[in-house]
């Protein structure tokens, strides 16, 4: 089938099902065009609170589908791809968490939002990497267990000298595989380019970098700038939004493993898939979906 009829059939689908597409930014490009939101999960969290519909597709990894399940009690959320998931949501667990709040008096929990919903249960307040700083900036708590990020976690630590954190070990396979070698031949190679850095990557790559920022502040950053070329440290599927932002600038990659193969599960197959049987819907038990939108809405509070 055409991609135009595919998107014809996605479109007719979305109204006879009273249905809303949320796309991340890392999804294949020709999903982000048939979604109804794209964006990085901070924007996608806080357009999940104000939507009419009342079923959502999902276009993401499972973390994202169970926030916005949290943040809807009452609506129908779909994963465009139940498989699709997020390795770095899985790097920390309950008994950890309880370990160190023992360890440690006057802790916060600060749960990046790429996490499971049960890691969430057990949070004092979530975070995405746009709001990681102002909002633990604003905890009364001295001491900051990070999970599970520890990069994101490093890069707020510098930024609040105030605070003690404790760090976990987790990481993002893709940023992590991002590395200052390989910045350094691309700075080579394109001498006036700038480098736009996620949080998510390494010290390393962070202290050869001109931004450090989410994926939309990326994006807007190569916006707004006069500079004409970037080289771009996070996922590959940013680069459909910068192109489409930004038509007569260029973007450079920093190595081949700049790619989440769970991101690119999501197709305009399976889009079209979900709304027609509004499945697989995201489904959790009532104690986590009470526990774990609190430090969500918290979240939301704060930023």
């Amino acid at each position: 089938m055409e991609n135009k009829e595919l998107k014809e059939q996605i479109n007719t689908l979305k109204k006879e099902k009273d249905a809303v597409i949320l796309a991340h930014y890392y999804v294949d490009g020709e999903v982000q065009k048939i979604a109804d939101y794209v964006g990085d999960s901070f924007y996608l969290s806080k357009a999940a609170t104000k939507l009419e519909q009342k079923n959502i597709i999902f276009c993401g990894v499972k973390f994202m589908g169970e926030s916005a399940k949290l943040l809807n009690p009452a609506k129908t959320v779909v994963m465009a791809d139940d498989f699709a998931d997020c390795p770095m949501a899985h790097m920390v667990t309950v008994e950890k968490i309880a370990e160190v709040r023992a360890q440690y008096e006057d802790l916060a929990v600060v749960c990046y939002v790429n996490s499971t919903a049960e890691i969430k249960s057990v949070s004092d307040v979530c975070v995405t990497s746009s709001n990681a700083l102002r909002v633990v900036e604003k905890l009364p708590q001295k001491n900051i267990f990070f999970v599970p990020d520890e990069n994101l976690g490093r890069y707020v630590a510098e930024k609040l000298p105030q605070k003690h954190f404790i760090f976990n070990d987790g990481f993002c396979h893709v940023h992590k595989s991002i590395t200052a070698e390989n910045v350094i031949k691309a700075k080579e190679v394109y001498p006036d380019a700038l480098v736009l850095t996620h949080p998510e990557c390494t010290r390393e790559v962070i202290a050869l970098s001109d931004f450090i920022g989410s994926t939309s502040e990326i994006i807007d950053y190569a916006t707004k700038t006069d500079c004409e070329r970037f080289i771009i440290c996070t996922e590959m599927g940013v680069f459909f939004e910068l192109q489409e932002k930004n038509p007569n600038k260029h973007f450079y990659s920093v190595g081949h493993r700049q790619f989440c193969p769970n991101m690119k599960k999501v197709t305009l197959e399976k889009t079209k898939a979900a709304l027609e049987s509004l499945a697989p819907e995201v489904t959790l038990p009532d104690e986590i979906m009470e526990k774990a939108a609190l430090p969500l809405q918290k979240m939301l509070e704060l930023s």
